[in-house]
């Protein structure tokens, strides 16, 4: 299969690479000089030895998924820092904090674009947004307008009153199930729905106003089929928008579809673009017509938005794109590190009731937690931050594209080479972190430490990233996971199903980092009726 595979590939990719190496001898005259072996010059970092040509397509196309072959090939080298040739593309893992810091930050504008694969032309509309958009004008022009009048301290504030209502509607939710469900208050919930839903929730009450696009469960608390599809969809584009897939690095291949990614991806924004665009649709016309006249919500402050002639800042494409971005930078971080959290926290029964020690202590029994109880919540705050570091969403950063040859760590770096910060190899390298495979909470407390952040700027483990690439929702993305943490571990007791006995299976997907079963826990109220009834 293997050699079919080689011979398949190979014909047509020694015509197409004779022509397109010949075009760009010039622009690689500096980057063939500095590989080939003179004497003084750095060496490219260590890797697997390329296939002529087509370099090491072969194996990621052999070897799935992508990121533990990766990951299994440096540890075999015993390296930090490698060198996979994909095509003419040049992809460099990264395990070390203190070489990602040379990346990040010593030599951040040298590294601050983003590749083109077939993923983010998806669910950019063409890169018309900020996140996954190559350096260049257009992400020049997002950047400054998003920041100026949309994801800001002035506006994370504004929309305060619309995430407590979604962590109402979470407590709510889980409640009801446990108050109708049995004779002993207590329900089998699926908290990878509620983690999810919750974080779509607040997506579509910050941005569009609305909980529901459907009708939602009877009471009201609870997703539809519509919410359902909605989370799901952003989830299949997230997990395709860097997948290794030969187009990305040969594009000709693409009109193959050889792995069958853009066909997946190609649907998933279309459910996605079928729920979003018709709300974009109607505020444009509500605000052209004279309908809405105040801004309401974070999709108004986008039409909002004025040049410095005062016309629209953004075109009705741009508009789509951006929040369709936004929700996908919304829904991942905060689900996947509480669900594995509290799957850790429930084998850890020490660590639960550490943590809902701290909340009773800091807001008593007789309120839900808000907002404003964040500073004082130390211990609940370090197990969030122990869940990005040991769980993270994805196995690598957002690729950083290198605009330049560089030296980075003694090797040599080629323009255009793919850096990719491992998320799973800076949260887990053993030369940082003692015991790197068990959850541990209290590792973010010694010396005394009290002021614990969920973004670490050191690039130990990566929450959220840093530099003039790094996520501009920070604020947004720390208070939502500290506030769904803090509202199921303060709410309920949760015990394994079963009658409490063994363990839940904490068993990682093969396919990505995700749990590789949806966690189910028995949830049982643990506050009195009345504190929920405020909610009801």
């Amino acid at each position: 299969m293997a050699m079919f595979f080689f011979t398949f590939l190979l014909v047509p990719l020694l015509g197409f690479l004779i022509a397109s190496l010949t075009a760009t001898q010039k622009k690689k005259k500096t980057a063939t000089t500095m590989t080939c072996g003179a004497r003084n010059d750095p060496p490219l970092p260590p890797g697997p030895k390329p296939w002529p040509v087509i370099g090491n397509l072969p194996e990621i196309r052999r070897n799935k998924p992508v990121f533990r072959w990766i990951h299994s090939l440096m540890k075999e080298l015993n390296t930090e820092i490698a060198c996979i040739r994909l095509a003419n593309t040049h992809v460099i893992p990264v395990t070390s904090p203190r070489i990602a810091r040379e990346f990040l930050k010593k030599q951040d504008s040298v590294f601050a674009s983003r590749p083109l694969t077939m993923g983010t032309e998806y669910c950019s509309r063409g890169y018309l947004t900020i996140a996954v958009v190559p350096q260049g004008e257009q992400w020049k022009k997002m950047r400054k307008m998003v920041a100026s009048h949309v994801i800001n301290a002035k506006t994370l504030q504004w929309t305060h009153e619309k995430r407590i209502e979604e962590a109402d509607n979470l407590t709510r939710f889980i409640n009801n199930k446990c108050v109708r469900n049995s004779r002993d208050c207590s329900a089998l919930i699926d908290l990878r729905l509620v983690t999810r839903q919750y974080s779509g929730n607040v997506a579509r009450k910050i941005l569009f106003g609305v909980r529901h696009f459907g009708k939602g469960t009877e009471d009201g608390a609870g997703p539809g089929f519509e919410e359902i599809e909605h989370i799901e969809s952003l989830f299949t584009v997230l997990t395709h928008l860097y997948s290794f897939i030969l187009s990305d690095y040969v594009p000709w291949l693409r009109t193959f579809d050889l792995d069958g990614h853009e066909k997946i991806v190609r649907r998933g924004m279309e459910d996605v673009s079928k729920y979003n665009d018709p709300f974009v649709d109607e505020r444009l016309r509500q605000w052209r017509h004279g309908e809405r006249t105040e801004a309401q919500d974070l999709l108004d402050m986008f039409i909002m938005a004025k040049d410095s002639d005062g016309k629209p800042a953004l075109t009705d494409d741009e508009i789509k794109a951006q929040v369709t971005e936004l929700m996908l930078a919304t829904v991942d971080n905060p689900s996947n590190a509480t669900e594995w959290a509290m799957a850790e926290m429930i084998n850890e029964p020490e660590i639960m009731r550490k943590a809902a020690e701290e909340i009773d202590r800091v807001v008593g029994k007789d309120r839900l937690v808000l907002e404003s109880d964040i500073p004082n919540l130390t211990y609940v705050k370090a197990c969030a931050r122990e869940a990005f570091r040991l769980h993270p969403v994805a196995p690598f950063n957002l690729p950083h594209v290198s605009n330049a040859d560089t030296v980075v760590d003694g090797y040599f770096i080629p323009k255009g080479s793919h850096v990719l910060l491992s998320r799973v190899g800076l949260g887990r390298n053993p030369s940082v972190w003692d015991n790197p495979l068990r959850f541990e909470p209290g590792r973010h407390l010694r010396n005394g430490n009290t002021s614990v952040e969920l973004n670490e700027p050191d690039l130990n483990f990566l929450s959220f990233s840093t530099g003039r690439r790094g996520c501009m929702g920070v604020s947004l993305g720390s208070v939502m996971t500290i506030m769904l943490l803090a509202r199921l571990v303060q709410g309920f007791s949760w015990t394994v199903p079963g009658g409490g006995e063994g363990k839940i299976d904490i068993s990682e997907s093969e396919g990505d980092l995700f749990l590789a079963k949806p966690l189910h826990a028995v949830a049982t109220p643990r506050l009195a009726p009345e504190v929920y009834s405020r909610v009801i």
